[in-house]
């Protein structure tokens, strides 16, 4: 394939982003579209659910489009015979992700949000994670990250707790669980 029809798919791809972004496709006009649907699936939901709903169905949109297009250009950068690279299509996903935002805050119906900034960076960055890692390297990875979080983390508000006289509740089983956790897996690597 031709250098310059490799990047065809990212850029015809920004371009579905662009268009799903623009005055025609925020909150209120996609309401009237999904939530009927919505309600039939969901017959027992209340309307604040069906709104929820509604909102995480339109963040998920948020997270395909962005794993795509950080996919595409991965593909689109990649030389011959080397590795294929991460840090550029994660640079070109994000600035497509800013440029996005900034575009829709001066778009009269639209919002212009730093969080979905963060939010498209961060599925852009575990689609390349994958893609490059490997789906069970890159779990390993998350699910490391995570207990730290859950095991630093929480010993941090324990001892805020304690300091303010506040009941921690289940975090005196969980912060010891995750610390447990971190162990084992510490050791079961060793091991290996």
């Amino acid at each position: 394939m031709t250098t310059a029809l490799r990047f065809l798919p990212p850029l015809a791809w920004s371009v579905v982003i662009a268009w799903f972004s623009g005055a025609r496709f925020h909150g209120g006009a996609t309401a009237p579209l999904v939530e009927p649907w919505l309600r039939a699936l969901l017959p027992w939901a209340t309307l604040e659910q069906i709104a929820g709903a509604h909102w995480l169905l339109r963040k998920t949109g948020h997270v395909v489009e962005y794993a795509v297009l950080a996919l595409l250009w991965r593909r689109a950068l990649a030389g011959p015979d080397g590795p294929a690279p991460w840090r550029w299509p994660l640079a070109l996903a994000m600035l497509t992700a800013g440029l996005d935002e900034v575009r829709q805050a001066l778009t009269p119906t639209r919002e212009g949000r730093v969080l979905d900034v963060l939010l498209d960076s961060g599925a852009a960055a575990g689609a390349l994670l994958v893609a490059t890692l490997g789906a069970r390297r890159a779990a390993d990875g998350l699910a490391r990250l995570l207990l730290w979080a859950a095991a630093a983390g929480g010993t941090v508000v324990l001892a805020i707790d304690l300091a303010a006289a506040a009941p921690s509740g289940w975090l005196w089983l969980s912060v010891p669980v995750a610390w447990l956790a971190l162990w084992v897996w510490r050791r079961r690597r060793a091991r290996a």
